[in-house]
């Protein structure tokens, strides 16, 4: 560094500037302040495939309404068998709706898979005495069967009395839906498709 300016001042050590003229000693090397570098981007989250749970028991459910109407059919071809059928029918349901499905059924979805049955049988048995009451033929073989047997007779005085058709049609109903949902409670233990309930929602 020189230690004279070439205006002939006398200059300090080090001095970066004249202190009479102001002509810089030496280079200054500006230091480019470096940008800082961007911040990583976030990793976008995994995407995790959510699990695939069974499809509730209701009437929006096709596979549980046509496993339920097909148990529903063979139970009124099983009509000679009261009692058994309905229970043979909810069992059935659950144990077509587990071959249909593929997916394990529980006890409240057994239940309710049983309940869809006896609704629909129910309802095939209510369409079928209402045939029976508006067929004027029907109701001749009805009468003819009661001169002969006295359980046609009480049969048919049920069916022409308002009330006690009504009543009929109220005890039919509550035995043949809690049948059926016994059925398919018994069902849904005994094929081996039980799952514990989770906690804070419901299953299938």
């Amino acid at each position: 560094m020189p230690e004279t300016c070439t205006c002939g001042s006398q200059l300090p050590p080090d001095a970066v500037f004249c202190h009479k003229c102001g002509k810089p000693q030496r280079e200054i090397a500006a230091v480019e302040s470096e940008a800082p570098a961007p911040p990583p981007l976030p990793l976008p989250a995994p995407v995790v495939p959510a699990p695939v749970g069974s499809a509730p028991v209701n009437f929006r459910n096709m596979d549980a309404l046509k496993t339920a109407l097909m148990a529903a059919v063979l139970a009124t071809f099983l009509l000679f068998l009261p009692y058994l059928n309905w229970l043979a029918a909810g069992y059935f349901a659950v144990f077509f709706y587990r071959r249909r499905t593929r997916q394990s059924v529980n006890i409240a979805a057994g239940v309710r898979i049983g309940w869809l049955t006896g609704l629909m049988t129910f309802a095939i048995l209510a369409a079928l005495m209402v045939l029976v009451l508006r067929s004027p033929g029907a109701m001749e073989m009805m009468k003819v069967l009661a001169q002969k047997d006295g359980s046609f007779q009480q049969m048919l005085g049920i069916m022409q009395n308002g009330p006690q058709l009504a009543g009929l049609l109220a005890t039919l109903f509550v035995f043949v839906t809690f049948l059926s949902m016994t059925g398919g409670l018994l069902g849904a233990v005994l094929t081996g498709g039980v799952n514990p309930r989770p906690r804070g929602g419901n299953n299938v």
